[in-house]
């Protein structure tokens, strides 16, 4: 199979993360709950993932918060922020390159009426966006939250410099790296971010079902889940400790361990992997040019395109190109990528895209091969 679907999760992961999930689920006992061997054998386990994490992102093992996925680590952000705020409804801005799991979470807390936010237009350059942003700036304003580049068309936004803003102005900042954790160099203080929140399955090669809410020294959220945490188990609120105070129930310990591997499988030769990713989507981006296709990705270029591009067959319906594509053994994306708001930006909010994406484990051959059974398919229909 030719997998190109990688934004959405990589795939294979490596031997590594395997051993680690298939060693945890031996261990197979819970973390924080017991003073016995095996317990502690898990938490340190845990611990372990927390610094790996910790090291790469420029942030203190404790405030590594274990979540299931971006989804999750999100609505834990951008709802700890806005219940922390005492004057309501706040402000927030976002862009119209985001994910439901940024858009859903905030609609639905204006409709609670705790909120009112501004969808900015990401512009061609990176000052025409940060313009949108200053425009969109009220006296209420406490919230920015962005993604760090679009799931659907691999545009790279100016997160650092946006992060700049809202730190010379008090105003939280959280960033939704889903599709820049394990390809970009991403730190907490180089975001000029209060929260970045991430998936485990993508870009890190660890499980599914893992994900990480990052949080900067100090910052205290209010809690959207509450329950058992091992600690300070005489009180009936949640402890004002992180990570406990995020991390209520069992927690994944298979899948932790799996991400701790992921992250140092993913760490190793990180940008010359991210580099070769690139070369190869452009070298796609060029033959498919050269078929009757319609690109709505802009030309992949180094640190402002992710590897991945959206396009369509002239004339031809995404998903029923997929699926030809799926009988050749080929597995892309069709739709709309759970980003509606993106492909009205990029004029394709009626029809959806086929998208591609890359990941280290692609190669030339490969590209080559996809692009012959694209060649097929266009026979074919």
């Amino acid at each position: 199979m030719i997998y190109f679907d990688n934004a959405a999760t990589t795939y294979p992961k490596p031997e590594s993360v395997i051993a680690a999930v298939n060693n945890a689920m031996k261990m197979g006992v819970n973390v924080g709950r017991g003073s016995y061997n095996l317990a502690a054998a898990s938490g340190d386990t845990v611990f372990s993932a927390r610094e790996e994490a910790a090291r790469q992102f420029g942030a203190e093992p404790e405030n590594i918060v274990f979540t299931k996925n971006c989804t999750e680590a999100l609505n834990l952000a951008i709802k700890g922020i806005v219940l922390k705020e005492k004057r309501k409804p706040i402000h927030i801005i976002t862009t119209d390159l985001e994910h439901n799991s940024v858009l859903r979470p905030i609609e639905k807390l204006k409709m609670q009426g705790l909120c009112e936010y501004s969808v900015i237009k990401t512009g061609e350059s990176n000052e025409q966006t940060i313009n949108s942003f200053f425009s969109s700036l009220r006296r209420n304003t406490r919230l920015i939250v962005m993604t760090n580049a679009s799931n659907a068309f691999g545009t790279v936004l100016p997160v650092a410099k946006v992060g700049k803003l809202a730190k010379e102005r008090g105003i939280y900042f959280i960033v939704d790296c889903a599709q820049t954790a394990g390809n970009l160099p991403i730190t907490i203080e180089k975001y000029n971010a209060d929260i970045l929140c991430m998936p485990g399955h993508k870009g890190l090669f660890g499980p599914m079902g893992t994900g990480m809410m990052i949080l900067r020294k100090g910052l205290l959220l209010e809690t959207i889940l509450e329950g058992g945490t091992g600690s300070y188990s005489s009180l009936l609120t949640p402890p004002e400790i992180s990570p406990d105070r995020y991390e209520a129930g069992t927690i994944n310990l298979p899948g932790i361990a799996g991400l701790r591997e992921g992250l140092k499988f993913s760490y190793k030769n990180r940008e010359a992997a991210y580099l070769k990713e690139m070369e190869l989507i452009r070298f796609l981006y060029k033959e498919i040019s050269l078929l009757p296709s319609e690109i709505y990705t802009p030309f992949p270029e180094n640190y402002r395109q992710m590897p991945l591009l959206s396009f369509n067959i002239k004339g031809k319906d995404s998903s029923f190109v997929g699926e030809m594509l799926a009988e050749e053994n080929v597995a892309v994306r069709t739709g709309f990528h759970c980003a509606y708001l993106s492909h009205k930006h990029f004029g394709t909010a009626g029809i959806g895209t086929i998208r591609i994406s890359l990941s280290r484990n692609n190669t030339k051959k490969e590209a080559e091969e996809f692009i012959y059974r694209l060649k097929k398919v266009l026979n074919k229909i």
